[in-house]
């Protein structure tokens, strides 16, 4: 056995993306490579500023640096699905809030909702607005809008329905209606691309809702429960329904109005 065999780690798996973040498929079992963390820093500081504190990219500079230190990456690695795919930082703003969400090869991998100062229509004075349901069927829209409709989507926007406008009787033509046909038509298409995808259901919910309310602990436990209850793998969807509904309860928790 040579010098640098025998330095070489034996046994030792690096940290992979699925150890890090809530992903799926090829992804999930790759290694956080070194330039994917580099990806994601220079991403954070084009659209963010800065490199969030205990963020993604700081996440991924972490682990890929412990990866290397063990010599299981190289400095210049990057992972293959990565480099193809590439890393994304967004954020879409609403009144009083920006939504900040962040993906590695197409997955959502973090969300956040940070509160923004917006002119109260008396003296100039600066408020927090709560973000309601609607808002967060919209904020879905950017996060998973290329996915496709499924069963577990369509009964979380149900839910989310159904508690935004305090309303059991869905609403033909609306939100939640349009989005269970789609998932019955997607289970029936067999090419991927012919798909009705949750941008198309979810762009412009708020509109389309009878009413409206800023979301709560309990309207985001009853979404999650529909769509865990609906989906094969018992599990929310990164970036889903669920999740920006859960993200919009968190931040309304944290403003006083």
């Amino acid at each position: 056995m040579s010098q640098e065999q025998q330095k070489r780690p034996q046994h030792q798996d690096p940290i992979k993306y699925s150890d890090v973040f809530d992903v799926s498929g090829d992804l999930a079992q790759k290694p956080v490579a070194p330039e994917d963390a580099n990806m994601m820093q220079s991403a954070e500081t084009r659209v963010l500023g800065q490199t969030v504190p205990g963020g993604v990219a700081a996440s991924m500079q972490s682990a890929a640096t412990l990866n290397e230190r063990a010599g299981l990456v190289g400095h210049r690695d990057v992972t293959g699905v990565t480099g193809d795919r590439g890393v994304t930082v967004t954020e879409t703003h609403a009144p009083g809030k920006r939504i900040v969400t962040e993906s590695v090869a197409g997955q959502v991998v973090g969300q956040y909702v940070e509160p923004t100062p917006v002119e109260s229509g008396r003296g100039g004075r600066r408020e927090e607005s709560k973000i309601t349901i609607g808002e967060a069927l919209e904020a879905t829209a950017h996060t998973v809008g290329d996915k496709a409709v499924e069963q577990s989507d369509a009964a979380a926007i149900q839910a989310a329905e159904v508690r935004a406008t305090g309303n059991n009787v869905i609403k033909p033509g609306g939100v939640a209606a349009t989005a269970q046909s789609a998932a019955a038509y997607n289970a029936d298409c067999q090419r991927e691309e012919d798909k009705i995808k949750m941008g198309d259901i979810l762009s412009g919910a708020t509109a389309k809702l009878a009413a409206d309310k800023a979301a709560t602990r309990e309207d985001a436990g009853g979404v999650s429960g529909a769509e865990v209850r609906n989906n094969p793998g018992a599990t929310v969807t990164p970036g889903g329904v669920a999740a920006s509904v859960a993200a919009a309860a968190r931040l309304n928790e944290s403003v006083n109005i």
